[in-house]
């Protein structure tokens, strides 16, 4: 198995701007311990960030958010990109979506995704199924991802477990790989 962290939405307009939580907020521990982890390991770390231009359609449903160039589209500085790490802008909720997300990780010899981020429900989710699209193994530390909601996190686990046959396990279970 050859892993990659995929860190997705870990922006300042979702954690602690316009649509910041202290739900996304609460999993910058755990995420750090797993970036930690990985760059341990070797493990390609990628960013994957919101970073949309003015008009977006995606604003119609969700208002702006997370315009290209503005610190609202960047990552807190609590999780920042370290050298060698990647950071990919996406406008869509799968990081995958013209993106080129898929050529960078089978550069990189990955088979296999580590998700980490918000929301587990919408981006998270999406990410997992243009991972499985694409034929990659998908591992999903509990404590590294969160919703909206509780409602919204615990519907996205169990989508990705039960639909993309995701592994979701406590991070602690990552740290055995």
């Amino acid at each position: 198995m050859r892993p990659a962290v995929l860190v997705i939405d870990m922006i300042h307009d979702f954690v602690h701007g316009k649509y910041g939580s202290e739900r996304a907020r609460s999993i910058i521990p755990a995420i750090r311990e797993l970036l930690n982890l990985a760059r341990e390991r070797g493990w390609p770390v990628i960013y994957l960030c919101d970073a949309h231009i003015p008009d977006d359609y995606e604003f119609r449903k969700w208002g702006a958010h997370a315009l290209r160039g503005t610190k609202g589209s960047e990552v807190v500085k609590e999780l920042a990109p370290q050298e060698g790490d990647v950071v990919v802008q996406k406008m869509r909720f799968d990081g995958f979506y013209e993106t080129g997300l898929d050529t960078i990780l089978r550069a990189k010899g990955v088979d296999t995704v580590i998700l980490a981020g918000i929301s587990t429900d919408i981006c998270v989710q999406q990410t997992a199924v243009g991972a499985y699209y694409r034929g990659y193994g998908i591992i999903v530390p509990e404590e590294c991802v969160q919703g909206i909601t509780e409602e919204g996190h615990r519907r996205g686990l169990e989508y990705m477990r039960d639909i993309l046959g995701a592994v979701v396990v406590p991070l602690a279970e990552v740290r055995k790989i």
